[in-house]
């Protein structure tokens, strides 16, 4: 079923919406929940969250990318679910791996004028993506917003992991060194 239609059942309150959206979109939602929960029992939770979340934002809301618009929700609870269950320094999976390779670029301190700036940090991010090629930017986006292994990385691009680490290390850098000239770091 087309997006758009899925989306009418969900203005219509038509239970049909979440049948059709678990159809269409259960394994990809499961994926960004497994990455980041490393439990397939926490990542079923997320994903019916995800669904529950859908049902009760649109209405109001209409997304304009179904698949994003839901991408989106599954990786906001299972990080929630992540942090409530207290595991991220227990427990190893991908969020917890890519976010410590993250650290040398983005400060971890959390003070009041980083919580205004964070829109600021995201659009300067933004920018240095579109500056990469196409396949540095989806191996960066896969890593650290999907949560996507080194070795799922390296597949969907067709390149060796130690590539892809290295493409991933020369992005990182970049990023560090744009953030720095830009006044975040």
């Amino acid at each position: 079923m087309q997006d758009d239609k899925i989306v009418a059942l969900y203005w219509r309150r038509d239970d049909a919406a979440i049948r059709e959206t678990e159809k269409k979109y259960g394994k990809y939602l499961l994926k960004i929940a497994q990455n980041i929960l490393f439990n397939l029992e926490d990542s079923k939770e997320s994903v019916n969250d995800t669904y529950l979340k859908a049902w009760n934002s649109i209405p109001p809301h209409k997304p304009m990318v179904l698949s994003t618009y839901l991408g989106k929700i599954a990786r906001e609870r299972s990080i929630d679910l992540l942090r409530r269950k207290k595991r991220a320094k227990r427990q190893p999976s991908e969020y917890v791996l890519s976010l410590s390779e993250l650290k040398e670029c983005i400060s971890d301190s959390n003070t009041t004028e980083q919580e205004v700036d964070m829109h600021l940090l995201a659009d300067a991010i933004g920018t240095y993506l579109k500056t990469l090629s196409k396949e540095a930017r989806t191996t960066f986006v896969g890593r650290y917003y999907y949560m996507d292994s080194i070795r799922e990385i390296a597949a969907w691009h067709g390149i060796s992991e130690s590539k892809t680490k290295s493409m991933l290390h020369r992005t990182r850098q970049g990023l560090k060194e744009y953030l720095t000239r830009e006044g975040f770091l």
